[in-house]
């Protein structure tokens, strides 16, 4: 190859990737990203328009977007008794694995009440839903994941069918915030003591 030619070759291939971003597109995908594609039963029940939307949601850092669903409610509750509302929405690329109301109704009232009076039990139960980093659908498959609580977690599944800890099932997962991952659980995880 000329040396005009080599030139030519790298002047279209620095506009071939920078003209996607100019434009507002997506760059080419790096191995270690993926397309965001919800999915799960519960995932039908988001609304979709405004903030509670799922591209609401994305404007939003996570426990703002969290605010913003109904369904997400008595967390919400819990985050801002344990004082976590900052420390989650200033994190970055984290994964929040977030327990629908239904799912702290599983808990008998009088538990419950014991431990959103609790601050540092409450905090210990909270941060063991968070991993600090971002977690694909094909990490769950097979995965195990230190928690910001510092205890480990499970996941096992495929195919949009996920379980955490063997007990919990992911009812809409994947959905993108402006720092995080949220996949939304049927059942509250318990820390290993």
């Amino acid at each position: 190859m000329t040396t005009h030619r080599i030139r030519r070759s790298a002047a279209f291939a620095a506009v071939a990737f920078a003209l996607p971003v100019a434009l507002g597109v997506a760059a080419p995908a790096f191995a270690d990203s993926h397309t965001a594609d919800p999915y799960g039963p519960a995932c039908a029940s988001v609304p979709k328009n405004g903030s509670g939307s799922l591209a609401g949601m994305a404007k939003d850092p996570v426990a703002t977007a969290a605010s913003h669903n109904p369904a997400l409610s008595t967390l919400v509750t819990a985050v801002k008794k344990a004082g976590l509302v900052d420390t989650l929405n200033n994190a970055k690329g984290i994964t929040v694995f977030a327990p629908t109301n239904q799912a702290f109704a599983k808990i008998p009232k009088a538990d419950l009440a014991k431990l959103l009076g609790d601050k540092a039990e409450l905090t210990k139960v909270l941060t063991y839903h968070v991993v600090g980093e971002k977690i694909t659908p094909k990490q769950l498959a097979k995965g195990s994941f230190k928690t910001l609580e510092g205890a480990t977690l499970t996941t096992a599944g495929s195919g949009g069918s996920y379980t955490v800890n063997g007990k919990a099932k992911i009812v809409c997962g994947d959905v993108q915030t402006a720092n995080a991952t949220v996949n939304v659980i049927d059942t509250v995880l318990s820390p290993p003591m």
